[in-house]
């Protein structure tokens, strides 16, 4: 795995890493809000690349070492309000990076999965760009409506939070949120945590792309009008214990796309336990391997 920069046009440069042997059926994983790439788990992609895809995964816009814009984000009050500072990019300007990416890459079209904010992403890409998406795969993410996939009150008060400055408050700000919001159903996985978090701080130590990137869902509001244009063969996952985005989040979005699975997996929250790998590794292989739809 060998990190490498890509420029996808309008002044943006993401970060990304390919895994697995070139040709095979690309996989793109698209990662959540404030997440770099390595929290889709080496040993996850591997697996994946081991199914007979090659795995791209990268940083986001505002995240590890992808282009970060400079300006200050809105208060989440303001965000709330709807009041944004000009320079504020939304989900749509994500998916084109994404987009952008998959040019740079020469790759005409790809199967696709994103976690929470990434699920978002995916969607968009699969709403705005159908000619990229042979397969979309949507977890733990939900809609954009503010009646449904809302946080626990608790996991609110996580996320207020002041950001950490410096490394060991980063890392013990990551353990306590993700032992909030992890699989509780599963083994909690701390050296994981600790590791991704440490090497996260390295890699990006500013504090302001989270409140841009939440700018960015904020922004582009309820987007079931779009969920509705997805042509794509969609499966949804959602853990029924995540505290993060309600599993209304993801039972809404199955029901917004025509013709989507929704698969809910028991003890899973808001992160990636290693528990439940098979089960998610299964579901993401066999929704790719199983559509109609062909590499050209």
């Amino acid at each position: 795995m060998t990190e490498e920069i890509a420029d996808t046009g309008r002044g943006i440069s993401l970060s990304y890493e390919r895994i697995g042997d070139r040709g095979a059926d690309p996989l793109l994983l698209v990662a959540g809000l404030g997440q770099q790439l390595h929290s889709w788990p080496d040993a996850f992609c591997a697996q994946l690349a081991d199914r007979g895809f090659e795995v791209v995964r990268f940083d986001n816009r505002d995240a590890g070492r992808s282009t970060h814009p400079r300006f200050r984000p809105s208060s989440l009050p303001a965000m709330v309000a709807g009041r944004f500072p000009p320079e504020q990019y939304d989900l749509k300007d994500l998916a084109a990076d994404t987009v952008g990416l998959l040019d740079a890459l020469d790759v005409e079209t790809a199967h696709i999965a994103g976690v929470s904010m990434g699920g978002m992403i995916s969607q968009t890409v699969a709403a705005l760009h159908p000619a990229r998406v042979r397969t979309l795969t949507s977890i733990m993410s939900t809609t954009g409506s503010r009646l449904i996939g809302r946080p626990a009150l608790s996991t609110l008060r996580l996320m207020g939070a002041k950001p950490p400055k410096s490394r060991d408050e980063a890392v013990e700000s990551a353990v306590k949120m993700f032992r909030h919001i992890s699989s509780h159903g599963f083994p909690f996985d701390e050296a994981w945590v600790r590791e991704k978090a440490g090497a996260g701080w390295d890699r990006d130590p500013t504090a302001g792309g989270v409140g841009r990137q939440l700018g960015a869902i904020l922004k582009s509001g309820n987007r079931t009008a779009w969920l509705k244009k997805i042509t794509a063969p969609t499966l949804v996952i959602h853990g029924d214990r995540d505290r993060m985005v309600h599993p209304t989040g993801g039972a809404a979005t199955a029901r917004a796309i025509r013709g989507a699975r929704l698969e809910t997996v028991p003890g899973m929250g808001h992160d990636l336990p290693a528990g439940a790998w098979p089960v998610l590794l299964d579901l993401i292989g066999d929704h790719a391997r199983s559509s109609d739809v062909t590499a050209p």
